[in-house]
């Protein structure tokens, strides 16, 4: 049985990872797009719009990549060899209205694209565009019925009903590409996930993958939080693994969240395999570091990504970034970090020796 999640997926680049010994740059793998940052939702947890949480410090939620801009954005991706797109927030990604043909051109220069959604316009073009193009789609969720999802996400209602139409219009298609769901649990939901997850089972998505809400960059307040929830949600979470089958798969990512953010390494080789380019037209280096300061890399409101990227400029910068100094917060790479600066660390002359 094939994997869809991996921390081993860099090993698959080993000459990004020896690029990275000589501290060069080569094009990155997997390049995080985040093309707009309003959004149809307010979700009470996301970590883009509460005071909080670090995530998107400097964000505007009025910024979004022009047309013109995304499409000299996607050449640049398919003559520098990029192998896949991410479209996330930031804001939905999926009203953002050149996404379609964005998708296409992505498709027709050989990248493949996934995207991170609320799915509520996962429909019509949008769909079309996924399941011609895309290689797979998420969608977030946290409430079981229609009062709840409206009650976490200050929309309507119906809302709810039109997500599973969305979800089980595109199951229907029979696409290639992979329809699955982060279950967002915290306080609000904790007792309804194996409800949910029976009915994500019935729509028909490929797989849900079990996350706890982030409410805090400390990981003891994160931890304090979640084990409150405890046994109830280990008793839910078993559930929902028992409905498990050949075709519907529980990913149980749910976790207490380091409590010390020590990171035992002076570069970030992830850096190379996973940059984001916001709504803003900024470089930053990663998901976790996106919209701040202390992530940015530059901008490219008035140069090609393609010209930036490979500038001076950016390996002096890509190279200047020291988690041991920089990154005292939550790390969604870290375990990737330190089995790459593990590999990076094998004495050639035994390297041989297996």
């Amino acid at each position: 049985m094939t994997k869809l999640y991996s921390m081993l997926k860099p090993f698959r680049f080993p000459e990004r990872l020896e690029a990275i010994r000589e501290r060069h740059l080569e094009a990155p793998v997997n390049i995080r797009i985040k093309p707009m940052n309003h959004c149809n939702h307010d979700c009470w947890y996301c970590a883009y719009r509460v005071s909080n949480l670090q995530l998107g410090e400097d964000m505007d939620v009025k910024d979004l990549i022009p047309t013109d801009k995304m499409f000299e954005i996607v050449d640049d991706i398919v003559e520098m060899g990029v192998r896949a797109v991410t479209f996330s927030g930031g804001g939905e990604p999926l009203i953002y209205k050149p996404l379609p043909d964005v998708i296409e051109r992505l498709a027709a220069g050989g990248v493949k694209v996934g995207a991170l959604t609320n799915g509520s316009n996962l429909k019509g073009k949008v769909a079309d565009a996924f399941a011609d193009h895309a290689t797979w789609v998420r969608i977030s969720m946290e409430g079981w019925d229609g009062p709840s999802y409206a009650e976490a996400r200050r929309i309507g209602e119906d809302a709810f009903d039109k997500l599973i139409t969305n979800m089980r219009d595109f199951v229907a298609r029979k696409s290639h590409c992979v329809l699955g769901v982060s279950l967002i649990m915290g306080h609000d939901n904790y007792e309804h996930v194996s409800e949910l997850v029976a009915l994500l089972g019935d729509v028909g998505v490929n797989h849900v993958k079990l996350v706890g809400t982030v409410v805090s960059n400390d990981g003891a307040e994160f931890n304090a939080y979640h084990q409150k929830l405890n046994p109830r949600i280990d008793e839910e979470i078993a559930k929902a693994e028992a409905m498990a089958a050949d075709t519907f798969t529980i990913l149980n990512h749910y976790h207490e969240m380091e409590e010390r953010f020590d990171r035992p390494y002076a570069i970030c080789p992830n850096i190379q395999f996973n940059p984001v380019i916001g709504g803003d037209c900024v470089v930053y280096t990663c998901h976790d570091k996106a919209f701040t300061k202390g992530g940015t890399l530059g901008s490219i409101k008035d140069m090609s990504f393609k010209a930036f990227w490979f500038s001076d400029e950016n390996r002096e910068r890509v190279y200047a970034i020291n988690p041991s100094k920089h990154c005292p917060h939550h790390c969604a790479d870290h375990v990737k970090n330190l089995g790459m600066m593990d590999y990076l660390a094998i004495d050639p002359e035994h390297g041989q020796f297996v």
